[in-house]
């Protein structure tokens, strides 16, 4: 067989609140998800020595590769399917580490996805989705990356959601935000809700209530972020201050901010500015769906 191919686009959290932090440690939240146009590629050589390659610009940064989830993955899902299919995997990392865009969960997610067309699994196998829970709480929400409501640990989640196409720009400078440190920042005590307005479970269709609902809905994490990593802070008035950033916030627990602008041709303008006042952050104009 040819080898398979598969994208893994990065994940924006449109809206992250905290709800509480549980008796067993972990917080539950609720969040917008969508994904952007921005990915890694993942490919598979069917039946191949089992393992991994990674290449690409932030490859360096990915860690060691026993360490990497696309073989976490494929190791969950072999535990659940017996004589499954596997190969080698390589994987060109695009996206940046520790960004808050969940690229490692959505490259295992890309792996189980790859798996299961080489097994002739369903995407709806509740194997592949119990091996999509046990690697990562974002895992399932990437497994079909549509936009979603998400909720829990992760593991409710949404049918997709019909969003209108969000034309935005993604800009990371550079500095990773390790997910535990942020919600040591935030504080919470086990048993201790967050206070904070709710999260409505229905998503607006059109462009303009969508943003009221997004300014009316925070991402929790960004105070205790900024705390981790004042970075972001800088991130955020440079895009705020554009007349063609209409609406900017952090992406999950950091240090990735997203701008929403009005149109594709704002969002590459836009890109184009960020990228030449500075160069050596990670800047993609890109369209949230």
């Amino acid at each position: 067989m040819q080898k398979l191919v598969a994208r893994a686009p990065a994940k924006v959290n449109l809206t992250l609140r905290v709800l509480r932090r549980r008796a067993d440690g972990f917080h539950d939240l609720a969040s917008l998800v969508s994904f952007a146009g921005a990915a890694d590629l993942l490919s598979l050589a069917p039946d191949a020595a089992f393992g991994l390659e990674v290449s690409g610009p932030t490859a360096p940064a990915a860690g060691p590769q026993g360490e990497n989830l696309v073989l976490r993955a494929a190791d969950a899902l072999k535990e659940r399917v017996a004589g499954l299919r596997l190969g080698r995997f390589h994987l060109v990392k695009r996206l940046p580490v520790a960004a808050g865009i969940g690229g490692g969960s959505s490259d295992a997610a890309a792996a189980l996805r790859l798996l299961a067309q080489l097994n002739g699994l369903d995407l709806a196998d509740p194997r592949l989705l119990d091996a999509a829970r046990v690697v990562g709480s974002d895992v399932p929400v990437c497994l079909a990356p549509r936009a979603r409501m998400m909720r829990g640990v992760g593991d409710q989640l949404s049918p997709a959601l019909d969003l209108p196409p969000l034309p935005a720009v993604l800009v990371n400078c550079r500095v990773m935000v390790p997910t535990a440190p942020v919600f040591r920042a935030l504080g919470l005590q086990p048993g201790e809700d967050l206070p904070g307005p709710p999260h409505g479970e229905a998503v607006p269709a059109g462009r303009a209530a969508l943003l009221d609902f997004l300014a009316r809905t925070p991402n929790d994490l960004e105070p205790p972020a900024q705390s981790v990593a004042p970075q972001i802070g800088h991130v955020k008035a440079l895009l705020q201050a554009d007349p063609r950033a209409r609406f900017v916030r952090m992406s999950g627990s950091g240090a990735t901010v997203f701008a929403l602008t009005d149109t594709c041709r704002d969002a590459a303008a836009l890109a184009k500015a960020v990228s030449a006042a500075h160069p050596d952050w990670w800047v993609r104009p890109t369209v949230l769906r």
